[in-house]
């Protein structure tokens, strides 16, 4: 059995506490919500925080909120139980409850929060992996090593993003609210990751996700998910298809987005697979067009459950 290390933990009542104790505490602590993410980790010693900065007691960050002028707003603790199972989300936002709905096990739902999953650390074979394993391997380069396993003349991580509802996000024009020792600030979701996986998100250290909003959907407008696993019961995906499309009143596209995930260190937008739609009536010939379009650019890496037997 693996154990967890030694660590204290510390909760915040408010978020501007939260920002206080981790840039008090500097690299030695790290924040959690739910922990579904991060305590697993910690059991294979991908991380040892001396403080663990517990941001579930915030109460002004758990809540999920929808108007037909705004949009929907999720607090940063609003778990995916609660947005798969929203009336407002399943409504106007089908896509997103259906990743949420798609996360893991119900029970992990339940303690998961949106704020954790848009933040899941990147993942790969050589890395997700206990102390012993990683040692005997030499280690890689997103922890104790210097050489990405995927790709070893690669000069940076290759590990992949696998949140299943941050592809969902991008394709509904989400943005992501920060709380920090600087104040608070807002930036689009596609800006949030970085094409590093050791380094995946545009966060410093102190600062905290506290909300997501994502604006009105628009009429005629379709989105869906779709999730690629070995166990559709549990596991991460191989690969997650988010689309949207929206039509005018003659039928036709008039504006469409396609983001994959799990095929790189950041969702993966893929504009041709738009460009294939946009303009059509979505017939059979535009569909083909864009899933060519989104297999050229999906090009799964060697690390990941569906690559390595």
């Amino acid at each position: 059995m693996l154990r967890l290390p030694s660590f204290t933990y510390v909760p915040a009542r408010t978020a501007d506490e939260a920002v206080e104790l981790l840039a008090a505490h500097g690299a030695d602590a790290l924040p959690v919500s739910g922990g579904t993410d991060l305590y697993a980790n910690m059991k294979q010693r991908l991380f040892t925080p001396k403080v663990v900065v517990g941001l579930r007691p915030i109460a002004s960050l758990h809540f999920i909120r929808y108007n037909d002028v705004t949009g929907l707003t999720l607090g940063a603790l609003a778990s995916l139980s609660e947005i798969a199972q929203s009336g407002p989300v399943r409504r106007h936002y089908p896509a997103l409850a259906a990743a949420a709905a798609s996360v893991s096990t119900p029970q992990l739902r339940n303690m998961g929060t949106i704020g954790g999953n848009v933040c899941v650390d990147t993942r790969c074979n050589y890395y997700n992996q206990n102390l012993d394993w990683r040692k005997a391997l030499g280690y890689c380069m997103k922890k104790d090593g210097d050489v990405c396993r995927v790709a070893t003349s690669s000069p940076r991580c290759l590990a992949v993003n696998s949140s299943d509802t941050a592809p969902v996000l991008q394709v509904y024009g989400a943005r992501i609210h920060l709380a920090g020792p600087g104040g608070e600030r807002e930036i689009p979701i596609e800006e949030f990751y970085l094409n590093d996986g050791m380094r995946a998100w545009a966060k410093q250290h102190s600062e905290i996700v506290t909300r997501i909003s994502i604006p009105p959907p628009g009429e005629r407008t379709r989105s869906a998910y779709r999730k690629l696993r070995l166990r559709n019961s549990f596991d991460f995906p191989i690969l997650g298809v988010a689309a949207l499309v929206r039509v005018n009143p003659a039928g036709e596209c008039v504006h469409a987005r396609l983001v994959l995930n799990a095929v790189a260190p950041k969702p993966l937008e893929v504009p041709a697979a738009a460009q294939a739609l946009i303009g059509t009536r979505l017939d059979d010939a535009a569909l083909d067009a864009g899933a060519d379009a989104a297999f050229d650019a999906g090009k799964p890496l060697d690390n990941t459950s569906g690559t390595i037997p």
